[in-house]
């Protein structure tokens, strides 16, 4: 019997190594402990993550908010490097499209429909950038290794062409969600936004598409964007396209401890309280609007209040510094306590800070003022520039009427967590006050217009990354300053470079776009055709 058993073993077993020798090189390396594919809820989660521009980086300081005032941190020059480069998280967006529908979402599904939000808020805002980029030909792997460029114009009508789509396939979701198929690519989850919310990243879709629009101000006059039809589509008909109807909702970037700290926190306060301070574009605007805000983002020069025996609540007390300020100077004034810091019981006392507003319900509000003061829609521009403000205000805790508790951090302390440590005042308020002033009340015409990129730069503070800057170098609100400290000949810079790997992946294609847009030069100061 043992003999028997031998002679029927022997041929299996040259079957399995038989077997075993037909393995391709990828079978054999393959690692069984590792998952082999990933969710379309955990490639959602990685892009969210990504979408988010977070405060104290160098983009607000391109907006003239917050200055280094020590050039081994940094410096406040306009000599903009290479833009950002979406493409790896693009790459993501497109397998999550593929995961949801591999997993038993249908056609039109959540991870879908917000794959094109993505797309059309990843793609404009490169394009916003630095101009013409890979889009119709990107994203294809070993098929498209070389991509070629796509005109700034091409990108932004496809972006909003997403967005339209978007919100058509979010509302079928809303009102049939059986539609969205069976299974985990049907059901949306792992939303840090919005816990899964559809119908408040419909509103998102569609703010989004506002803003887009807005900036597209230039081209009201190119019949393929359409741009005055489609704001007017939107304002005109809410239930299509509905809008976000306050501050509750805010695409917004949450911070969590103890895994997830905002950038400026007890931790790091002894390092970096000092080595920035506030700009005169944000303090000189707000001080000049008799603006509360003030008391809320920023403190009262220490050498107007000690040295001057200024009140601590006078408007004179806030002073930022110019931009284009030699570094040098700035360094000696922020030392001397000339400049105001910004409010450390707001941005430094907490791990958690403030929510970080990609997209939010004041910029709305305030883009849609514009709009119509433009004309491009019916309706009452004053309601929408009240309501941006409003809502700015609120979001800082500042009511229309009554009062609310300004915190200054007390020279000599050492503790941003202790409330002893601040020296408190009590700041009345009043909505109708402060509207009513000549500069703040709404008046129709350019003027209005002035008004409400004024409000919307001020609300944007700390805000939705780039926006300001791009907003300024559409329109020139608020006024931006330059000196030797801002660099690039005392010009502020209108364009980000393409990033460098584009000169040695892509030569031919990188190539061919600078000279279609910018005589052949990667240059920062080259103008755009959104610009034109």
């Amino acid at each position: 019997m043992k003999k028997i058993f031998y002679i029927y073993l022997l041929p299996i077993s040259l079957m399995l190594f038989v077997t075993s020798c037909k393995k391709s090189f990828e079978e054999l390396t393959l690692n069984n402990n590792k998952p082999n594919s990933v969710s379309a809820a955990l490639l959602f989660n990685g892009v969210l993550n990504n979408l988010a521009d977070l405060p104290d980086g160098q983009k607000e300081i391109y907006g003239q908010y917050y200055l280094y005032n020590y050039d081994y941190y940094g410096n406040n020059r306009y000599d903009l490097g290479g833009g950002d480069d979406y493409y790896t998280t693009l790459k993501n967006v497109v397998a999550m499209e593929q995961q949801a529908s591999a997993s038993g979402g249908a056609a039109v599904n959540p991870y879908e429909a917000l794959g094109k939000f993505f797309k059309a808020y990843f793609f404009s805002k490169m394009s916003l950038e630095m101009g013409d980029i890979p889009m119709s030909q990107a994203l294809k792997g070993l098929d498209g290794l070389e991509p070629v460029y796509d005109t700034q114009k091409a990108v932004m009508q496809q972006s909003l062409n997403w967005l339209e789509s978007a919100n058509a396939d979010l509302d079928q979701i809303i009102k049939n969600p059986s539609i969205a198929g069976a299974g985990t690519g049907a059901t949306l989850s792992n939303d840090i936004y919005f816990n899964n919310d559809l119908s408040k990243w419909q509103k998102a879709v569609n703010a989004l598409r506002i803003r887009l629009l807005i900036q597209l101000s230039k081209k009201t006059a190119d019949t393929d964007l359409g741009v005055i039809s489609q704001f007017a589509a939107i304002i005109g008909n809410p239930t299509k396209y509905p809008l976000m109807t306050g501050n509750a909702d805010n695409l917004q970037y949450t911070f969590l401890a103890p895994n997830n700290y905002y950038p400026m926190n007890p931790n790091n306060f002894g390092q970096s309280g000092s080595r920035k301070n506030t700009s005169a574009t944000y303090i000189g605007l707000l001080t000049q609007l008799k603006d509360p805000r003030v008391y809320v983002t920023a403190e009262p020069s220490r050498d107007r209040v000690d040295n001057l025996k200024q009140s601590a609540t006078d408007f004179a007390s806030f002073v930022g510094a110019d931009a284009g300020s030699d570094l040098g100077v700035m360094y000696n004034n922020a030392g001397l306590q000339k400049y105001s810091f910004i409010n450390r019981k707001h941005f430094y006392s907490t791990y958690t800070g403030e929510p970080s507003v990609q997209i939010g319900y004041p910029e709305l509000m305030l883009n849609i003022a514009e709009g119509i003061n433009r004309g491009w829609a019916s309706g009452n521009a004053e309601t929408f520039y009240s309501a941006g403000i409003k809502a700015s205000m609120a979001g800082y805790g500042i009511p229309e009427t009554g009062s609310f508790i300004a915190y200054f951090y007390r020279p000599g302390s050492t503790d941003v967590t202790g409330l002893s440590n601040y020296d408190t005042f009590n700041i009345p308020v009043n909505f109708n006050t402060y509207y009513n002033q000549a500069n703040v009340k709404y008046i129709a015409g350019s003027m209005g217009i002035t008004q409400i990129l004024q409000q919307k730069y001020l609300a944007l503070f700390r805000h939705a990354g780039l926006e300001s800057y791009f907003s300024f170098r559409r329109t020139g609100v608020p006024a931006f300053t330059t000196g030797p400290g801002t660099g690039n000949g005392n010009r502020i810079a209108l364009r980000f470079k393409y990033p460098s790997a584009e000169r040695t992946s892509n030569a031919k294609n990188y190539q061919t776009a600078l000279v279609s847009q910018f005589g052949g030069n990667d240059d920062i100061n080259g103008i755009m055709w959104i610009l034109k």
